[in-house]
């Protein structure tokens, strides 16, 4: 009993599969072994690599079913077709070491560092925080705001379904990325106008978005921070994963900015996963060793807000993954 636990141990704990994965990824060889496939040594002479280590590599794919080997050619298979780049799923983007998903994902050889002082691994092993370095990486940047609308795409429809949307006639999305979630609100609800606020490039494509569903003339776009002024006197804020990027003090400036622009029967909403109720504790220590984050209890999020003069109205489950909390002024602030 104890060597199976061991053994079972030792395979959980492995860095070989997911590192082949990520670097097959990384090399394009889903999409360069389909259909006919090539040889070890044509596929090292086109990415001038090493032969011998590339078929190391190849070896351990096949025995992963990811692609198979015949007369002498390498192919990919049905099961690996799922990490080409048309997949359509959002793989390649999470897991090439060159964009954002995979390089984020790194910083997990960084979590005792986090563990140990509670701070972000990301900084420690790229010399700067995650935001910082897609300010200074544009392509970081594109593949980071690409990588939240695959995660969300599937969801969208039941987000705006599981709440009164209607209940509003304007509403701002904090940090809205590329628009996906506020144009299907916006699409869903006639009535509704919206305003979009997140940094450029990111603001500049939520613009197509909302072309591209036909609300455009229903909704303002910004290009700003949260941290910076918020405009005031819409009836609802939205901060859609948001705050779970952020340590408190971090989230309390946004809080603080988002605040000074409710009205007084306005109301903020927050999308995240809530912890102990729809977060994943693989994810929380995503957030951990990333941005220095976390997925935050009920309790955690009532303790955030309440400097803030805010009290929590109302939990919506909304996916498997996510809720929506609500919350209006105190009675008297």
């Amino acid at each position: 009993m104890n060597d199976h636990h061991a053994a079972t141990l030792r395979s959980m704990a492995g860095l070989a599969t997911p590192m082949a994965i990520r670097v097959a990824v990384t090399l394009g060889l889903p999409d360069r072994l389909r259909g006919n496939g090539a040889t070890t040594e044509q596929v090292a002479a086109e990415l001038e690599l090493s032969a011998t280590a590339l078929e190391l590599l190849l070896g351990h794919l096949t025995m992963l079913d990811i692609l198979e080997r015949a007369d002498n050619l390498y192919r990919t298979t049905v099961f690996g077709s799922a990490l080409c780049g048309d997949a359509g799923n959002g793989l390649t983007n999470f897991l090439h070491l060159d964009l954002a998903g995979g390089r984020a994902e790194l910083a997990f050889t960084e979590l005792l560092h986090s563990v140990t002082t509670g701070t972000a691994g990301y900084a420690r092993r790229y010399g700067q925080d995650f935001w910082a370095d897609l300010t200074r990486n544009p392509h970081l940047r594109a593949s980071f705001d690409q990588q939240m609308t695959d995660r969300f795409r599937d969801q969208i429809p039941r987000i705006v379904a599981a709440y009164d949307w209607s209940r509003y006639s304007t509403l701002v999305d904090v940090g809205g990325g590329h628009g996906t979630l506020l144009a299907a609100v916006l699409t869903a609800n006639p009535g509704l106008r919206g305003h979009l606020i997140d940094l450029d490039p990111t603001a500049s494509e939520a613009r197509h978005t909302f072309a591209a569903h036909g609300v455009a003339d229903r909704v303002q776009v910004t290009a700003a921070s949260f941290f910076d002024p918020i405009p005031e006197g819409a009836q609802a804020y939205l901060l859609c994963d948001i705050l779970h990027d952020w340590n408190d003090a971090h989230a309390h400036l946004i809080l603080a900015r988002c605040v000074r622009a409710l009205p007084p029967t306005g109301r903020l909403l927050i999308i995240e996963p809530v912890g102990g109720r729809h977060a994943g504790t693989e994810f929380d220590l995503a957030m951990l060793v990333i941005f220095g984050g976390r997925e935050r209890r009920l309790d955690e999020f009532r303790a955030l807000t309440a400097p803030h003069g805010l009290t929590l109205e109302s939990v919506t489950d909304l996916t498997e993954q996510r809720c929506l909390l609500e919350f209006r002024r105190m009675p008297g602030d």
